[in-house]
Formats: C-alpha cells, sequence, structure tokens
C-alpha cells in the first residue's frame, strides 16, 4: 500500500513539539517543550505559534477538555495550563511541589486528569481551577500517560513501576502487572475495540488489556524502536511511535504490525493524533531542527475510510 508522508517545519529550530491533540477548531494542536510554546497547524499546514507566560515551563501533553480548550501540562513549571482557541491561556499551580505533571486527559467527570511522574500521583482539575490529589499506592511508580477508558475509570502506565494503573473518579486505585519485566511502559490509548492498547519503550512491543485486566503482547519487527505514543485510529487500527526505530508503526486488532519509515533522519518522533482530515499527525522532536509529521494513504478509502 502507498503512503505519503509530509513534514512541515517550525518557525524555531529547536522548539522541540512534542505533544499533539486535535481542537474543537478542527486543527492540530501541540507543544512545543523547549520553545516553551503552545502552536496550532491546520490541515494545510499553516502554523501560528502562543508564547507560554511562564518561562521555561516545558509543556508536555496536550488534549482539549469539556470547555473546548486545550489542557497541557507543564513539566517545569509545576502547572497546568489550558488554552482556548483564539489563544488566551491560564496557569494553575500545583499544590505539590516538584510534582512533574506529565500525561492529562479528559475524565468521564468533566474534570482533567494528570499524572504526577515525580510525586508519584494522579491529579485531577476542575475546569475551575480546583485541584484534588491521589497518592500511588506503590512509591516510585513513575506515573506517566493517561486516559479515559471504557468502563468510566482513568487507565494510566506506571513507567517504572511496570504497571497499568487504574484510578475510579472517586480516587480508588488499582493495579495490572506487565508481563514483560522493566517493560517501562508510556504512552497509552483506548483501543476500538473498548480494551487499552499500551506501548512498551524497554519492552520493545505493544500490549493490550481489557478492562478485566487480561493482558497480550505484540513484540516489534524493529529492534530497539522505543515506541513512545500510541493513539486510535480506523477501523480498529492502533498507530504509534518509534523514537528509536524512527518511524510511525501501525498494528491492526489481530496483532499485524507494519511500518512506516520517516523522511527526516533521526526524528525523534513522539505525540501522535488522528486528524480531521484521516490522517495521522506526529510530532518529530530533534535535536537540530523542529518538523511536523503527517502521514496519510493514496487511498483514502482503502487506508483512511471515510
Amino acid at each position: 500500500m502507498n503512503i505519503n508522508v509530509n513534514e512541515y517545519k517550525l518557525p524555531m529550530d529547536k522548539s522541540g513539539p512534542y505533544g499533539i491533540t486535535v481542537g474543537p477548531d478542527g486543527a492540530m494542536w501541540f507543544t512545543e517543550n523547549r520553545g516553551n510554546k503552545i502552536g496550532r497547524i491546520t490541515t494545510k499546514g499553516e502554523i501560528t505559534e502562543y508564547l507560554l507566560p511562564t518561562l521555561d515551563a516545558e509543556p508536555l501533553i496536550i488534549t482539549k477538555g469539556i470547555d473546548e480548550a486545550m489542557w497541557f501540562t507543564e513539566y517545569k513549571a509545576n502547572k497546568i495550563g489550558k488554552i482556548t482557541i483564539d489563544g488566551k491561556v491560564t496557569e494553575y499551580d500545583i499544590p505539590t511541589t516538584n510534582a512533574g505533571p506529565y500525561g492529562i486527559t479528559l475524565g468521564p467527570d468533566g474534570a482533567m486528569w494528570f499524572t504526577e511522574i515525580t510525586s508519584n500521583k494522579i491529579g485531577r482539575i476542575t475546569v475551575n481551577g480546583e485541584i484534588s490529589e491521589y497518592d500511588l499506592p506503590n512509591p516510585g511508580s513513575f506515573p506517566s500517560m493517561i486516559i479515559a477508558g471504557s468502563d468510566g475509570a482513568l487507565w494510566f502506565t506506571e513507567n517504572q513501576g511496570n504497571r497499568i494503573g487504574r484510578i475510579t473518579i472517586s480516587g480508588d486505585i488499582t493495579g495490572f502487572n506487565i508481563p514483560t519485566m522493566a517493560s517501562g511502559p508510556v504512552g497509552i490509548c483506548k483501543g476500538g475495540d473498548d480494551a487499552i492498547w499500551f506501548v512498551e519503550i524497554m519492552g520493545n512491543k505493544i500490549g493490550r488489556i481489557t478492562i478485566s485486566g487480561e493482558f497480550t503482547e505484540y513484540s516489534l519487527p524493529t529492534q530497539n524502536a522505543k515506541p513512545h505514543a500510541i493513539v486510535s485510529g480506523k477501523d480498529g487500527e492502533l498507530w504509534f511511535t518509534e523514537w528509536g526505530g524512527n518511524q510511525i508503526g501501525r498494528i491492526k486488532s489481530c496483532g499485524e504490525i507494519i511500518e512506516y519509515q520517516i523522511p527526516t533522519i533521526d526524528s525523534e518522533p513522539h505525540g501522535l493524533v488522528l486528524g480531521p482530515d484521516g490522517a495521522i499527525w506526529f510530532t518529530e522532536e530533534l535535536l537540530l531542527a523542529s518538523v511536523f509529521g503527517e502521514i496519510s494513504a493514496n487511498n483514502f478509502t482503502e487506508f483512511f475510510p471515510v
């Protein structure tokens, strides 16, 4: 199957595009962790950037909230930020010092739920900025990405704890040990089959866990691929970035894996999202330049059914 990969260069080198999401305006919104900005790119490749009020905030993961603003984590600033589609930025201080906010998602209760990597907690923030925090039972778990599952709970990866965690909206926490030891789970998403899919950056695998806790793992064809983020596509397929392999991967529900090479060498792909145009949009953090990628098929009716 033929595919197209388009890349879009950002105005500032070394800006470090990282997380990405689709906004209510049909554009992709993304973080620039080194450039200290929130960016916006349309499906035509038009780019707008917004500088954050806090210096060296290091924004990482971004997602859309119930208020149709984009919410994001500020790792170094120890804040949760939000930006409206007209570019207005609001920031909220996390009560715990040096919490290390990383992943963030919209919960079924309308609040934003986020992970605190260094403080070993899960956080919750309302649209009005009220923050609650929940301690994880196992120290040093390093909670990373977080998403809403099909069961009304939040699911998250424990990168150092080697577990998939689950927290209810009332704060009850459970964990499931990943079969592969020291697998280093990072990215996580809900699949079209209502199971939870995740990547193992050290285990070099794609994992799947049902809401009842049953695991399946799929080894990647490329050695040391370092899968980082994963997102649901169409027709039950999932897409993921390979930081080490410099590729975008695609896995079908049956476990078949296909990998696509990124044109730019050592691009360090991180976040990705299914765009409103049916293409997969992804960030390339890079060391020397800042680039956006878009992967699409020549035949959308075959590759990305409308």
